[in-house]
């Protein structure tokens, strides 16, 4: 059971410039810095055709440094934890991740990741994806993660069954995007089949 196994033993955290980091193998997770918002913004966001399908919710245009860019820094909330994606070998930016829609009733939470073009392609997802699951199941004490997702989206459906994840069902023709109807999968992990080796 993951709730055996300690944040020390798990080797997960590492400091780099003062703070926390989550580490995998390749990638670490921390904190979202203001720097991190622009690069986020113009690379993740201002990619209309990727965002719209990376969000259910329609693409708007946002201004540079607008308070509503999904990207700004905010504190702490219960239901979501949102994470910048670094290359622990350069400590550069790969992209965001976060785990959303987090119910502390049921245990639950869905589980996102977003990686910039740069680094997309070199195996960074299913890091992304193991370390959003350590937090999820053993230090937030989750008992099931969900990925919904493109049926298309062949890159997070093999990283997240590259980490555990199940195929539960296809929602067909679910998902308005870029003018077309799309089916969505969805993904599941309970914190009984996760494995932190």
């Amino acid at each position: 059971m993951p709730q055996a196994y300690s944040v020390q033993r798990l080797n997960l955290v590492r400091y780099i410039d003062g703070g926390a980091v989550l580490r995998g193998d390749k990638i670490g997770l921390r904190a979202r810095h203001e720097t991190d918002v622009p690069v986020l913004q113009a690379e993740l966001y201002d990619d209309v055709a990727t965002r719209s399908k990376a969000d259910s919710r329609p693409w708007r245009p946002i201004a540079p440094g607008s308070a509503a860019s999904p990207y700004t820094v905010s504190g702490p909330t219960d239901d979501a934890a949102c994470f910048s994606v670094v290359h622990l070998a350069d400590n550069e930016l790969v992209g965001e991740a976060l785990l959303w829609g987090i119910d502390l009733h049921n245990r639950t939470a869905h589980l996102g990741i977003s990686l910039r073009p740069a680094f997309r392609g070199r195996g960074l997802g299913t890091d992304v994806v193991r370390v959003l699951c350590q937090y999820g199941l053993v230090i937030r004490g989750l008992h099931r993660l969900q990925v919904e997702t493109l049926a298309d989206n062949t890159a997070m459906i093999r990283a997240a069954t590259q980490a555990g994840f199940v195929p539960e069902g296809t929602l067909r023709r679910s998902a308005w995007v870029n003018g077309d109807f799309a089916d969505e999968v969805i993904l599941g992990l309970l914190a009984t089949e996760w494995d932190v080796n």
